[in-house]
């Protein structure tokens, strides 16, 4: 953590993998108190708890930390209702687990109260997940292939942007050869990603990747970038370059 801190980096944030990892909050709450980096969740899933559960914990890192959590919020990734079912939980159909975000950005308002405004970071795809976030996030990822076109993507951001006007953050799960783990399926080519000019690879040179992370921004209007931790010690010249820009 301190590594990552030291690097320049502004965040360090943590999957919602149960059982794989610590879990997000007291480790995120460390690492806050560890170093100046502010900290997040890279997506709580909502069908895995109650929407006030997780409300509560991410009021609690926002007072914890001093105001420097985010939290981000998603409706689970591939496989999550296999998950569920793994952990003796009922399935959540899709409709109820955008009500449970909503549920959830609610609650956390009512406890951060007038003197805190967590930051919320919301991943979605479809379009009832982005008229919610619309509404509610202060940061939008956008769900997507590994080896999904730019333009399909970028396609999404500019109309995203047409209705509100939020930070968009995008997931690099690719740099080089190399696929980050829990970003992407294990079996994606990197090959692949790359001839289908897709956003979710970067180059593992710094230079080459720091021109590219320029372009995207100034092109699409991505300002909030999301790497693999394997690829940090990687991008740590990257960041010394982009810092304050």
């Amino acid at each position: 953590m301190r590594r990552i801190a030291d690097s320049g980096y502004s965040t360090l944030l943590m999957p919602d993998f149960p059982l794989m990892q610590p879990a997000p909050g007291p480790t995120l709450a460390v690492a806050a108190a560890l170093t100046n980096l502010r900290v997040g969740t890279w997506v709580y899933a909502s069908p895995l708890r109650p929407a006030w559960l997780t409300a509560w914990e991410a009021h609690s890192l926002t007072q914890l930390t001093g105001g420097r959590f985010e939290m981000g919020v998603g409706t689970g990734r591939p496989g999550i209702d296999d998950e569920l079912r793994d952990k003796g939980m009922p399935a959540v159909p899709p409709g109820e687990r955008l009500d449970r975000i909503r549920d959830t950005v609610r609650a956390l308002r009512e406890f951060d109260g007038a003197g805190r405004h967590t930051p919320v970071a919301m991943a979605v795809r479809g379009p009832k997940a982005r008229a919610l976030a619309a509404e509610v996030a202060d940061t939008v990822t956008f769900v997507q292939r590994a080896d999904e076109p730019r333009a399909e993507v970028a396609r999404l951001a500019r109309d995203f942007r047409a209705v509100r006007d939020v930070e968009l953050a995008l997931a690099v799960s690719v740099v080089g050869d190399r696929v980050a783990p829990h970003m992407a399926p294990p079996d994606v080519d990197p090959a692949a990603v790359r001839a289908a000019d897709s956003l979710a690879t970067l180059p593992e040179d710094p230079a080459a990747a720091a021109e590219e992370i320029q372009r995207r921004r100034e092109e699409i209007g991505f300002s909030y970038f999301v790497f693999g931790a394997d690829s940090a010690d990687t991008f740590a010249p990257v960041v010394a370059k982009l810092a304050g820009q």
